[in-house]
């Protein structure tokens, strides 16, 4: 197979040059409600094209290399009086995976514990490339399963107008559930 950036030869679908070179995360920082931070890996812009692969037969293994470049490297760095646990953003699996579930997954390590299946999207509608108000008129009407755990990490694939996660935020602090922060691979904010 060929590497998606470079076209060389490689076993992987981005080669180990390129995830070197091309792949190496960033820490963007911004607030959502006030006071939740939300840290990000790459800008948007500088990632675009592979995050688009994630409808396709090839998503699953851009968003497995992005995840371990990024996510699990800060789950590995990440150290918390307590183990933690950490929930995707609507982990429910569209075109044979989740790629929330594939972050979340990443998360892994001896302070955080993914839990899945946890917070779920009644309303199904996408909002690639709709407008603010597009996402206002329709929000995502979050559901939450039970859990135990009163303190969690939120991940998400992409930050755009803040909506998303905001809605997810709220949807546990009704509950009664501390977001710790959020995580995001890419913020679309950032030029």
């Amino acid at each position: 197979m060929r590497c998606l950036m470079c076209e060389n030869l490689s076993f992987l679908h981005i080669c180990k040059k390129c995830q070197n070179n091309f792949l190496a995360p960033s820490i963007y920082r911004r607030k959502i409600l006030g006071n939740i931070e939300v840290i990000s890996f790459y800008k948007y812009s500088d990632i675009k094209e592979l995050l688009h692969t994630k409808h396709t037969d090839v998503g699953y293994y851009i968003y497995s290399i992005l995840a371990k470049n990024s996510i699990a490297k800060f789950a590995s760095a990440f150290e918390y009086p307590h183990k933690v646990v950490s929930i995707g953003v609507d982990d429910s699996a569209r075109s044979g995976y989740s790629h929330t579930a594939i972050l979340n997954k990443a998360l892994k390590s001896n302070s955080i514990e993914p839990l899945f299946g946890k917070l779920r999207a009644k309303n199904r509608v996408s909002y690639s490339g709709k407008t603010k108000e597009f996402r206002l008129l329709n929000p995502r009407d979050f559901v939450l399963k039970e859990f135990k755990q009163k303190s969690v990490i939120l991940v998400d694939d992409i930050i755009t107008t803040n909506l998303t996660l905001t809605q997810a935020v709220a949807a546990l602090q009704k509950e009664k559930i501390e977001v710790l922060f959020c995580l995001t691979l890419a913020d679309a904010s950032l030029n």
